[in-house]
């Protein structure tokens, strides 16, 4: 899987010589994720979904196109053969998320949940992940493995959830956790997809840098 982030990770490189980019692999995820939502997507919703203008957007689209992950026709923009095989691993390793209220272990106006299946092993302390996330914009990230029905820090057995009972029945009922998955919690006060791409970009992150997985 890391290989596969890597090869993302240079479809969202610059071709030199030329200005930096403004887009990461998370975009990329995204775009095909919304495209696998609805089977094909227009640049606009793009721009609304990644929260990118659309001089971005364009070149995000030309990148993705040159590497063969997606195609655009007058009826928007769909996925390849290669796009889909892509997302469909991904997916194998995201393959759930969910918006979270604001609670003691997620203090963002704006809080958004990703789980990492089997990856708990790759979790330090957490501060990697709540980095990844503030490149992203977000206010921070929160990282709990899930291990014997219980939520908790790393490095901790104690049950992180035990006063949120709201927030741990959204957890267990849309992300459907099993031992040895991660969840990561992205937090923003500026925006719901700011938080939602702070997750994922942490997941991403941690999935680049974990060569076993």
């Amino acid at each position: 899987m890391h290989m596969l982030i890597k090869g993302l990770s240079k479809v969202a490189s610059r071709y030199a010589p030329s200005r930096p980019l403004s887009f990461d692999v998370v975009h990329i995820f995204k775009t095909l994720q919304m495209i696998e939502k609805s089977g094909h997507v227009s640049r606009a919703s793009l721009g609304e979904g990644l929260a990118l203008g659309q001089g971005v957007i364009r070149t995000l689209v030309k990148h993705m196109q040159r590497a063969n992950l997606i195609n655009t026709t007058n009826g928007g923009t769909k996925m390849t053969r290669k796009g889909a095989a892509v997302y469909a691993e991904l997916v194998q390793a995201i393959p759930a998320e969910v918006s979270l209220p604001s609670c003691s272990v997620a203090i963002g106006k704006f809080n958004y949940a990703v789980i990492l299946k089997s990856l708990s092993y790759a979790i330090k302390s957490g501060v990697e992940q709540r980095d990844a996330a503030i490149k992203l914009g977000a206010t921070g990230a929160t990282t709990l493995l899930f291990h014997d029905s219980r939520f908790s820090m790393p490095n901790s057995s104690a049950d992180s959830l035990l006063n949120e009972p709201k927030v741990k029945e959204a957890l267990l009922k849309n992300l459907s956790p099993e031992d040895g998955d991660a969840i990561i919690i992205g937090s923003s006060d500026e925006s719901q997809i700011i938080s939602e791409l702070a997750a994922k970009h942490a997941a991403l992150f941690t999935l680049r840098a974990h060569e076993k997985h």
